[in-house]
């Protein structure tokens, strides 16, 4: 914490009096000049979102953030605090942050007019300059503008004219800050309206009364588009005040999905060392959120968070960890029948359009599973075909045949050992591993085992069937039957 000085004491200093607009400025230039980053951890967005960014600041533009969900809207506001000085002097006291040298409030003129020199000052860090509302219906105009205090007025005997009776609201407090606003369109129209002079003017209006207080805030708003059309939209004097409209975007490679998901998923390094995640698993796990923003089953206006893939990792992460501590291992791989615990990831995610209901959203997750491993399955494996002719082989013709007269039974609480020595038994398995997956890793090796079996299920050409405990894998034409019998 900074300690307190008088207003004589900053200006011997040589302290420069900056807007917020300047301020975010001149740390701006100067990370560009020292060629630093400038937003850190905004994978994806770096020939995109963050050149538009760094354009809104340096023009001072108030900035509209519009995307869909989990494209990183608030986080891209939050960053740029970064940017703000470690810490700004403010008059003592002030509840509106005035800057002593252009005192806005009643409070702080008063002060500075009776002590001059002697005016005691504070300092605000950094952190403490961000502020964020979202917006819902029941937001009225008392919350982020303020209102007249009936107590306060009667307690000081004052008019209700008298700006000293007034309750700053969320805006006049963030006074030489950031300030936020999320789903704008979720704001009533009315409200909206409130924000015009203060966007342009400075001007805030209480029951009847207007104040001028310019106040220094840059503002940024996030939306939805779909918003616009479920639950309101942007009055047009109001979206014409908001300089600059930034379009965010979901990543665009698989590759640049695992790095986000890598870096925001909360695993710790004991699980992390203790828990193998084969580079295909990471694959699939993203080619899954891909399918669903592709499927005709979800809603793609509502569009399908990057929360969906950090959530599911989380949950593949900590069947793994169940499974280390079922079975009294140090060490464990994710697996393909490990897949089947991100399904409360994906329900929760996801809008289903009416197909989509019709369906239920258990079934469609599982839906986005199977596609998802039909598209990593067909980068390794030759295609499955549908129809064969008789008498001419296909690399799985052996495979099936196997199946002919055995089955597998793959159970989630199986060490690794067992697991995998269960599924080298197979060894037509094991050829067509080594034949078309032969420079992978072991462990995508192993994953690639299960890939190929799962595959062939999805094309009918062997039959799955589960319990609780297991998956169990045999002939298409003898069906459920392991089950049945136990």
């Amino acid at each position: 914490m900074k300690k307190e000085i008088t207003f004589k004491e900053l200006k011997d200093s040589g302290f420069k009096d900056k807007t917020i607009n300047e301020e975010l400025q001149a740390n701006l230039i100067a990370r560009i000049k020292a060629k630093e980053p400038v937003f850190e951890g905004l994978l994806g967005y770096e020939d995109t979102v963050i050149p538009q960014m760094k354009k809104a600041i340096l023009a001072g533009h108030h900035i509209n953030l519009l995307g869909l969900r989990g494209q990183a809207k608030t986080r891209i506001a939050r960053s740029m605090v970064d940017l703000l000085d470690d810490y700004m002097p403010i008059v003592k006291g002030s509840e509106i942050n005035d800057s002593p040298y252009k005192p806005i409030s009643k409070f702080a003129r008063d002060i500075i007019a009776e002590l001059g020199d002697k005016t005691p000052i504070s300092w605000v860090h950094r952190s403490n300059r961000f502020f964020e509302k979202l917006a819902t219906p029941d937001v009225n105009v008392s919350d982020l503008i303020g209102d007249i205090d009936p107590i306060k007025a009667a307690t000081l005997k004052l008019p209700y004219s008298d700006e000293r009776v007034l309750h700053y609201g969320m805006i006049p407090r963030a006074n030489r800050s950031i300030f936020v606003l999320n789903e704008l369109p979720d704001l009533q129209a009315r409200i909206q309206v409130s924000l015009f002079n203060i966007l342009q003017e400075g001007d805030i209006q209480i029951r009847g009364f207007q104040l001028r207080m310019p106040l220094d805030i840059q503002f940024v708003f996030t939306a939805n588009p779909e918003d616009y059309t479920n639950r309101g939209s942007i009055v047009t004097p109001l979206k014409d005040r908001i300089g600059s409209q930034i379009f965010t975007h979901y990543p665009k490679s698989i590759a640049l999905a695992r790095e986000i998901t890598e870096q925001e998923a909360r695993v710790s390094s004991l699980d992390k060392s203790a828990i193998k995640v084969p580079d295909l698993a990471k694959d699939l796990l993203e080619e899954v959120a891909f399918e669903a923003r592709r499927s005709e089953y979800v809603d793609a206006k509502s569009g399908v968070s990057a929360r969906l893939t950090i959530s599911a990792m989380e949950n593949l992460m900590a069947a793994a960890k169940l499974r280390l501590i079922e079975t009294g291992a140090k060490k464990t791989t994710i697996r393909l029948v490990d897949f089947m615990s991100i399904i409360p990831s994906i329900t929760g995610k996801i809008e289903l359009v009416y197909e989509g209901e019709q369906e239920g959203a258990d079934e469609v997750a599982k839906i986005l599973i199977d596609h998802a491993v039909m598209i990593e399955f067909e980068k390794i494996f030759p295609r499955i075909s549908k129809l064969e002719k008789e008498g001419v082989k296909t690399p799985y013709t052996d495979l099936i045949d196997w199946f002919e007269n055995n089955f597998i039974e793959l159970n989630y609480t199986d060490t690794d050992s067992e697991f995998y020595t269960n599924l080298k038994s197979v060894s037509p398995l094991v050829a067509i591993v080594e034949e078309y997956a032969s420079r992978m890793s072991k462990e995508d090796q192993a994953f690639c085992m299960e890939l190929v079996l799962w595959a062939l299920t999805i094309n009918k050409k062997l039959d799955k069937s589960e319990n609780e405990k297991a998956y169990k894998f045999d002939s298409a034409s003898i069906g459920h039957q392991f089950f049945e019998d136990n």
